[in-house]
């Protein structure tokens, strides 16, 4: 049996999770990564994704980000995220929206850097849609 450790997802609106889970499964700018007890110490940013769940009780809960940061420390994890909501509670028009939203950024963008985030935000966005809404 793996080792619990204390996780917490917190967005601006809610504590959605504050328990002592097995794993977690992040979506960091740099790639998935899964987090376990004793993990080394760690600060990451978070991109639009999926977040996975296993607690001790053995429910897996997932979890839509977008965006935020990760404190990881060997005693547990702290997701804050810019969003977040049950994958069971999404909303096919919030997600369309905010698709619509970033292809707006593309269009209104100042400059190349500006362009280029907002293309790399809305391609995380249409992933994260094909992953986890049915067509």
């Amino acid at each position: 049996m793996a080792k619990a450790f204390k996780f917490e997802l917190v967005s601006p609106e809610r504590l959605l999770v504050s328990e002592e889970v097995e794993s977690v499964v992040i979506p960091g700018a740099e790639g998935e990564m899964t987090v376990m007890a004793e993990h080394a110490p760690v600060m990451s940013t978070i991109k639009p994704g999926v977040v996975t769940v296993k607690p001790v009780s053995g429910n897996v809960q997932r979890f839509v980000v977008f965006g935020g940061f990760a404190d990881i420390l060997p005693s547990g994890c702290t997701l804050l995220a810019e969003s977040a909501v049950a994958v069971q509670d999404i909303d096919r028009a919030d997600i369309a929206r905010r698709i619509q939203e970033a292809r707006e950024d593309i269009t209104d963008a100042k400059d190349d850097a500006s362009r280029t985030k907002a293309e790399q935000f809305l391609h995380q966005l249409t992933t994260l849609e094909g992953a986890i809404l049915p067509a």
